[in-house]
Order: C-alpha cells, then sequence, then structure tokens
C-alpha cells in the first residue's frame, strides 16, 4: 500500500491515495487524518447549523412593533428550511468537484451572506417580505451539512461509519441549541431589542471555522461526481424509502426546533424570555444524541434501531397530545424534549442504513472485497444528498403543519396526529422492507442454474 501523500495541487491540500478499507493503512496514517479533518469538519458544520436556525432566534426579538404575527413567524422560520434541503444537493457535488477542504471553506464563507444581511435588515419598519429574503439566505447553513456529511463518508471505513457520521451530524446539530443559548443571553441580559448582538458573536466564528479549514484539513484527490451514480441513486427505490425514513427523524429534529419557540408561545403563553429558556433543551440532547444512534446501529444493525425509534417517537407524540389536552405545561415538555432525543437517536440510525444497504447490493450482485466496498462509497455518496435533502424539507412540513394547526384550531394537537400517523407509516415501512423476514425466490440465478435464491436482508445494516 502506497503512503498517502498530501501534494499541492489545484491550489489546495490533496490527498493523492486513500483506502480506509485496509486494516493496515487505517491503522498506521488513515485514522489519525481521517479523525482529523473530523474534528474541523464539524466545527465548520456546527457553525453552519446555528446559522440555518438563526431565524428561529430572531422571530423570539420580534416584538409587537415588528408587524408580523405568529402565522407569518411561521412560514418565516419556513423559508430557510426549503432553501437548505434544496441546496443539500449541489452541495453534495460540490466535494467532488471542488475537493472537500476547499468546499468547507468556501461554504464557511458563504456564511457571512445571511449574518451580514440580517444585520442590516433585523429592525421594526423592515418589510416582511425583505425578512423572508433573509430567511432564505440562511439556507447556505443547510446544505453545509450534506456537503461534510458526504466528505466524512469518503474518510472512514465501512465499519466506522455509522460512528463518524454520527459525530459529524451530531456536532453539527449542537448548533441549534448553540445559538439558541446565545439568543438566551443575550434576550435576558441585553433584553429583546438587541438581536444584532447574536450576529455579532458569529461572524467572527465563521471567518475562525473558514481559516482553520483551511490550515488544517485535506481534499481527497479520488473523489469524483460520478452522473452515473447519481442517475443509479435516483433509480434506486431504496435511495427513495430512505429519505422517507430520513423525513421522519431529521424532518422531525429541524421542524421542532424551529418551531419549538413559537409553540411555546402560541400554545402555553410563554414570553419570549420564557420560551428562551427552554428552547434549547430538546436540540441540545437530539444532537448529543445522534452519534449514540449511529454507535447502536453499528453494533445492533440500523434497521432495528430504527424500527424501535419510530415505534418510540410515537409513543412520545401520544404524551404530547395527552399535555395538550390537558394544557399541561410539564407534560408537553417531557413528551417533546422526548421527541427531540429519539429524533436524534434516529438520525444516527438512518443516515448508518445508508452505506450499509448498499453495501449489501454490491454482495448481491457478486462483488467482493474493495470492489464492493467501491460500488457501496459511490451510491451511498450519490444517495446521500438526495435524502439529506428531502428529509431536511421535512421540517418544512413540520412548520407548515403547525401553521396550519394553530390557524385553524388554535392549538397544535391537529398536527402532531398528523405527525403520529407519519411516525407509523415509518415504523411499517422499515419492518417491511428491512427487517421482514427474506422469502425464497422463485426465480432462477442469472446464471441459469434454475436454483431458488434467498433475497438480500437487510437486517444488519
Amino acid at each position: 500500500m502506497t503512503a498517502p501523500t498530501t501534494a499541492a495541487r489545484k491550489g489546495g491540500r490533496w490527498i493523492e491515495q486513500w483506502d480506509p478499507e485496509d486494516e493496515t493503512f487505517w491503522r498506521e496514517k488513515g485514522e489519525k487524518i481521517a479523525n482529523r479533518n473530523l474534528f474541523f469538519s464539524v466545527l465548520s458544520e456546527h457553525i453552519g447549523f446555528s446559522v440555518w436556525s438563526l431565524w428561529s432566534v430572531m422571530v423570539l426579538f420580534m416584538g409587537p412593533e415588528y408587524g408580523v404575527d405568529p402565522a407569518d413567524k411561521f412560514y418565516l422560520v419556513c423559508m430557510p428550511t426549503l432553501v437548505g434541503g434544496l441546496l443539500r444537493v449541489p452541495y453534495t457535488f460540490a466535494v467532488a468537484r471542488f475537493g472537500g477542504r476547499n468546499w468547507t471553506i468556501i461554504s464557511a464563507l458563504l456564511l457571512l451572506v445571511p449574518t451580514i444581511t440580517a444585520a442590516f435588515v433585523i429592525h421594526p419598519g423592515t418589510s416582511y417580505g425583505t425578512f423572508l429574503l433573509v430567511g432564505a439566505l440562511t439556507g447556505v447553513g443547510g446544505g453545509n451539512f450534506a456537503s461534510s456529511m458526504t466528505n466524512i463518508n469518503a474518510f472512514y471505513p465501512l465499519r466506522r461509519k455509522g460512528w463518524a457520521l454520527g459525530l459529524n451530524a451530531g456536532g453539527g446539530n449542537i448548533g441549534v441549541p448553540a445559538i439558541q443559548l446565545i439568543g438566551l443571553l443575550v434576550i435576558s441580559t441585553a433584553g429583546a431589542t438587541h438581536p444584532r448582538i447574536v450576529l455579532g458573536v458569529y461572524i467572527p466564528l465563521i471567518v475562525v471555522a473558514a481559516l482553520l479549514s483551511a490550515l488544517f484539513m485535506d481534499n481527497i484527490a479520488n473523489l469524483s461526481n460520478d452522473t452515473g451514480a447519481a442517475v443509479a441513486a435516483v433509480k434506486q427505490p431504496h435511495t427513495w424509502i430512505m429519505s422517507l425514513l430520513y423525513i421522519g427523524t431529521f424532518g422531525s429534529f429541524i421542524g421542532y426546533s424551529f418551531a419549538f419557540g413559537l409553540v411555546l408561545v402560541n400554545q402555553f403563553g410563554r414570553t419570549p424570555l420564557e420560551a428562551a429558556q427552554i428552547t434549547f433543551i430538546g436540540p441540545l440532547l437530539g444532537s448529543l444524541i445522534r452519534p449514540v444512534g449511529g454507535w447502536l446501529a453499528d453494533r445492533f444493525g440500523g434497521a432495528k434501531i430504527t424500527l424501535f425509534n419510530f415505534l418510540a417517537m410515537a409513543a412520545a407524540t401520544l404524551v404530547v397530545v395527552y399535555a395538550n389536552s390537558q394544557d399541561s405545561l410539564a407534560i408537553f415538555l417531557v413528551g417533546f424534549i422526548a421527541l427531540f432525543v429519539l429524533s436524534g437517536l434516529g438520525n444516527g440510525s438512518t443516515y448508518k442504513m445508508i452505506p450499509g444497504i448498499f453495501h449489501n447490493k454490491a454482495l448481491a450482485q457478486g462483488l467482493t472485497g474493495e470492489e464492493a466496498a467501491a460500488y457501496g462509497r459511490r451510491l451511498s455518496g450519490a444517495s446521500m444528498g438526495l435524502i439529506g435533502a428531502v428529509g431536511a424539507l421535512g421540517g418544512l412540513g413540520i412548520n407548515l403543519a403547525f401553521r396550519q394547526s394553530f390557524l385553524n384550531a388554535h392549538s397544535g394537537t391537529p398536527a402532531f396526529y398528523s405527525f403520529l400517523a407519519f411516525y407509523g407509516l415509518c415504523f411499517l415501512v422499515t419492518w417491511a422492507v428491512y427487517l421482514r423476514k427474506p422469502a425464497q425466490s422463485a426465480q432462477a440465478t442469472e446464471s441459469g442454474t434454475g436454483q431458488a435464491q434467498p433475497e438480500l436482508s437487510y437486517a444488519e445494516v
């Protein structure tokens, strides 16, 4: 095995050879390089998530003098979700086009656009259309997730992907409660009329993240944008099945994160300060648990963890519905925070399933060793951007459901009933596709032996 070399090429640091599935290479050199890139990837993605969720905090600063009613605030927090979800597809391909390190620098610097713009417009008298436009700009923070996950997926061997992707995503997800905590600190000290202080914290952090990425991250040279792989991923039913499941996990996490404060204000009459004292708890716990979901999936199989996770999410939703009927904030917080924890756990387990599914597909086609691993990396990398994009758009659906629910019923209960039905659907799909005992295929093998072959089992992915 030739050692990896970092060469000056295309104006950046490029690793010319990379084979994490080779255990000797991984033990002697690969793991150290991968972990270094993971650390700085987490930092950049963390700030990206903070900027993506910026308006979930800014709306708490927007009192009556802004002239934005509660329904319009739900629309406002929808805009970053929509744009961030759509950007995840091109961000996925940007890693191979520009290099993982190079794109991390670019994507970090792009975060300056929405933060600096927000500092100019966040004051009474600004038109609602302007707020919507600036809110949409923060979607660039949501795109960071796709490029970061695609990049880290390439650095790690299959046996470590669940842990690595879970840690990368979990560290990024913590950006949501981080900015909510900073918002709480500002509201409780300077008051609800100083939102620019929050922006003043993040603008220099963005510059630091870009600089550290330039100094310490690497590009992998043998990554390429395989349009054939992208087309194949789109045609794969598993891509769309996993997109559905990821709506249930990540869509829940990001949708609830953006809506938590508004739900507390509208459902239980909390003030912005009272809401800010609580909103960070759910996203924080959901972020911290995500690597655990990946670790459990590595150990017991992602499909099994995902199945039981959706059952638990349905149970937590019933607790929330009961709390709403009793007008009990305490019971509501127990159920709602449990939803955050479970969505984070499910995020880790579902993302672990993706490379495992496509690796199993390679084995089913008769591929072995590095050839099978390469096939799995090819299709899983191509599918991750699409799955991440669709999953993020689930957050848009959650906020629209809340808006309609409060508009028509003056309560979030109808929205939670719709979420309950969706978790039931995800439970059934996970069981039917990935855990149901495989039947014996009546078809002969392609070799023409005429022998029945067992269908591929995904129970351990």
